[in-house]
């Protein structure tokens, strides 16, 4: 009995070329809608579906190949005798090779406007059951879902070299393919859905964990030239919706740099429709994942310059994120040191002119909408496994403070905490930040010991110390660090407390004449 093939795919691209060579190798091809008409138009034989089951498509295409005919045929074990008689009393024949991709369905949801019925209706049914039923019986069944698997699968067929290895590798990647169109369903549903009946559903405790992402693409290497590294995610979603306008390519090092960088800017909001969508125009300049440079400004030029002046030397060779567009005033002052990434939501034409002089710098822009579609959940590896956590970005409640000290800070220091306090979550811990004018003087990052990440700090301020404000994201265990804060001239502190010594703290702190402020909550950062 000739060998049989069901082609059924909505991306038709090759499917001539693989068609003929199928039929130049003596197959019999099961086909149905428009596959079978782009075959009959070539002149190749073809049996419809319909034809072969003897049972139209019903429900307006929903029910095509549903069928135990079909089904039968791809299920069926070939070295098992009970199967082919099976096969035999119920005239059933045997489908040895499925050709499916799937209804276009993110093709279909990327319009924004396509309605919720026109989205359902693009999730195929028939085609997974048919691509998965292959995919399972792959010691019998040859499964394709992609176009650029045909040649292969022509050569192998033309070398009589179709074997159990190359069937097991389609199946997998048959796997992998039913499994990415499952999830993008899912993340359109969620995204589609009311958020109190999504969440009613999808509560935040997950006792599993799914979350299948595209290739976005491969990348030069890793965070070292030695180790590979390639990109997932979703094409219209965070930094997924990058648009680079300019420069090299993205590396590993610059996406988790921006990835930082973008976090931290965020807390003054993001927007390139001016100031009613901004708390303030932000800069941030981040190296190494932790920031070097942050402030605000009343226009994007002085926010801008702050940001950088910060620390100019650890500049050289960083990240810098603003919240507002970039016009030329501030193309100018990029212009004049090294930066590897300048990403905003926009950039005026006057300043792209400005800009295009350094090849080598890459600019990006991102829409707020596209941050704003992100997940709220944040995913990290560990040896065998991963972790998922909220992200530490709930916005910040003074109500919650408690001024613990003799001396209340002014009003000014009081916009300075906020602001390192905000800033110092973003710092990898032990983190201290010190501030003064909404604006970044010395971060400490990293460090093994809080004492040291102030050291750290408080050099970089340098004499700029006088008067500014320090932040911690942990409490203090000893009062050295609010010691060392004011023999530097710090005049207000930040901290989580819960140390079973807040009070040493406290109390140096009124000895010195410091405000201090607890706020009930931690900020670590790994």
């Amino acid at each position: 009995m000739a060998p049989t093939a069901l082609l059924s795919v909505s991306d038709k691209s090759d499917i001539l070329f693989l068609a003929e060579a199928l039929c130049s190798h003596g197959y019999t091809i099961l086909s149905s809608g428009g596959t079978a008409s782009a075959l009959n138009m070539a002149g190749l034989p073809v049996t419809k579906i319909s034809e072969y089951t003897g049972f139209p498509e019903i429900l307006s295409g929903r029910v095509k190949t549903l069928h135990p005919l079909i089904h039968g045929g791809i299920l069926a074990q070939r070295n098992e005798p009970i199967h082919q008689a099976e096969l035999d009393r119920h005239g059933i024949s045997a489908i040895d090779v499925v050709v499916s991709n799937l209804y276009p369905f993110l093709k279909t949801v990327a319009n924004k406007l396509v309605s919720w019925e026109e989205g359902i209706e693009n999730i195929d049914i028939g085609g997974p059951s048919m691509v998965r039923a292959a995919a399972k019986n792959h010691s019998s069944v040859t499964v394709l879902t992609n176009p650029s698997q045909y040649e292969t699968f022509v050569t192998a067929l033309d070398n009589d070299a179709l074997d159990l290895k190359l069937r097991q590798h389609l199946a997998l990647e048959a796997f992998e393919h039913t499994s990415r169109y499952d999830a993008a369903i899912k993340r359109w549903m969620v995204s589609r859905m009311d958020q109190k009946v999504s969440q009613a559903i999808q509560p935040n405790s997950s006792p599993n964990f799914l979350l299948t992402l595209p290739l976005h693409q491969d990348l030069r290497y890793g965070e070292n030239p030695h180790q590979k590294a390639s990109w997932y995610g979703i094409p219209s979603t965070g930094l997924g919706a990058i648009n680079q306008i300019q420069g090299k390519e993205l590396s590993t090092n610059n996406l988790l740099d921006l990835d930082a960088a973008l976090a931290i800017v965020r807390e003054f909001g993001y927007s390139c429709k001016g100031s009613l969508n901004i708390s303030r125009p932000a800069a941030v300049v981040v190296k190494h994942a932790n920031p070097c440079g942050v402030a605000t400004g009343i226009s994007s030029l002085e926010a801008l310059t702050r940001a950088l002046n910060a620390d100019r030397r650890s500049a050289f060779g960083g990240i810098l994120a603003v919240n507002t567009t970039v016009e030329a005033t501030s193309a100018k002052e990029l212009a004049s040191l090294f930066l590897e990434c300048v990403i905003a939501p926009g950039f005026t034409q006057q300043a792209l002119e400005e800009l295009s002089k350094k090849k080598n710098l890459r600019l990006l822009t991102l829409t707020s909408e596209s941050l704003h579609k992100a997940n709220h959940r944040q995913i990290r590896s560990l040896l065998g496994g991963i972790l998922v956590q909220d992200f530490d970005n709930k916005p910040i409640d003074t109500n919650n403070w408690s001024i613990v000290t003799e001396r209340f800070p002014t009003d000014k220091e009081m916009v300075d905490l906020a602001f390192a306090w905000s800033l110092v979550r973003h710092v990898h811990s032990n983190g201290i930040v010190i501030a003064h004018g909404q604006q970044s003087l010395g971060i400490g990052a990293g460090q093994m010991n809080r004492v040291g990440a102030a050291n750290i700090a408080l050099e970089t301020a340098g004499k700029s110390a006088h008067g500014a404000v320090l932040a911690s994201d942990g409490f203090f265990p000893f009062d050295d660090t609010v010691r060392l804060a004011a023999a530097h001239g710090i005049s207000s502190i930040i901290h989580p407390g819960g140390s079973i010594r807040d009070g040493d703290s406290i109390q140096a702190c009124d000895e010195l004449g410091l405000a201090m402020i607890i706020t009930k909550q931690r900020h670590f950062l790994h």
